[in-house]
């Protein structure tokens, strides 16, 4: 399942939160992703039921929040861009804070060629593993 352009962003947030928390956790709830990414709690309830319908995330009846296997697939590959250009802004001289936040802006933008040849450059030049 693709997400479409509008929507884009926000869930890959909201799929990276999750496989993010669910990696620090043993259960995700929707209160925890209010925290971390410090939305309103109503905000995230839409959110959640957007993802939910479109089977990238499933909740238990214990409220319970995990990822489906697409979803899985978007959070990890959203969370692999991160790291890699928040590495990559650290290595030329960034401060660690400014190089996840100006990551997390451009993770979802950054064209798919810029952002291998970008990973390529660390792995080959550089000799940082990117995995």
């Amino acid at each position: 399942m693709t997400i479409s352009n509008t929507n884009k962003e926000s869930s890959e947030d909201y799929l990276e939160a999750i496989l993010s928390l669910s990696l620090e956790k043993k259960e995700v709830r929707a209160t925890d992703i209010v925290k971390y990414l410090n939305f309103t709690k109503p905000s995230v309830s839409v959110a959640l039921k957007k993802l939910k319908e479109k089977k990238l995330i499933e909740i238990n009846p214990k409220n319970f929040i995990s990822l489906t296997d697409e979803g899985l697939k978007i959070a990890s590959s959203t969370y692999e861009r991160h790291l890699i250009i928040s590495r990559f802004f650290t290595t030329i001289g960034v401060s660690e804070e400014i190089a996840l936040q100006d990551a997390c802006k451009i993770e979802h933008d950054l064209h798919q060629e810029t952002y291998l040849k970008l990973k390529e450059y660390l792995e080959k030049k550089l000799g940082i593993i990117c995995k």
